[in-house]
């Protein structure tokens, strides 16, 4: 398998989970990943939230840990990468406002690059416009977002663990969907895993 350059948008208040998990499964199986956020460098922190279904009419909110940024955001160049990860949480909310973050989806997306995105994660490849025709999952709230975009939205199961791929595009509701979501990812990748 060849590695892979894999670029990260992140947020303050990022999904714990959804930001620690793929970042260190994509580096377990020996691709190169650069986690980066609008208005930070490499070894500056962003905070993170854990997002839990604790049976209330949305998912609970609680302090994550900090998160560690390894490279520049102001440096990226889309063409440098081989494929792109939007984690969920608060953060897609706003980052998916700077029009850098934009102009690096649309570039991604053009180029058919892969492209993993998860939970409120959807609403970045909505803003870039990039998800009309496609079909998509996402937490349920994002809903009316695909919806709007033009694209077909597929709703979880009961446990969110499924992952739905469209092309370059591989979508999940939440983080219990992280195994089938990075397992279609690295197809899409090209990427094996030997047993």
């Amino acid at each position: 398998m060849a590695a892979k350059k894999i670029l990260m948008l992140v947020g303050d208040f990022v999904e714990d989970y959804e930001v620690m998990v793929p970042f260190q499964m994509l580096l377990m199986v020996g691709h190169e990943v650069h986690a980066v956020c609008p208005g930070k460098k490499a070894g500056d922190k962003v905070a993170t939230a854990v997002h839990d279904f604790e049976g209330h009419q949305t998912y609970s909110e609680k302090p994550g840990h900090n998160f560690g940024l390894n490279a520049d955001f102001e440096a990226v160049k889309p063409e440098d990468y081989d494929a792109l990860v939007i984690p969920g949480g608060r953060a897609p909310e706003y980052i998916r406002l700077d029009p850098k973050v934009i102009d690096i989806v649309r570039k991604m997306a053009a180029a058919n690059k892969p492209i993993a995105a998860i939970c409120h994660g959807q609403q970045v490849l909505v803003a870039a416009g990039v998800t009309k025709g496609r079909t998509c999952m996402a937490y349920p709230a994002v809903q009316p977002d695909i919806e709007g975009s033009g694209c077909a939205y597929v709703g979880p199961n009961a446990t969110f663990s499924n992952a739905v791929v469209d092309g370059n595009l591989v979508t999940a509701p939440a983080w219990p969907a992280h195994p089938e979501w990075m397992r279609k990812f690295l197809q899409v990748l090209g990427s094996t895993i030997n047993p």
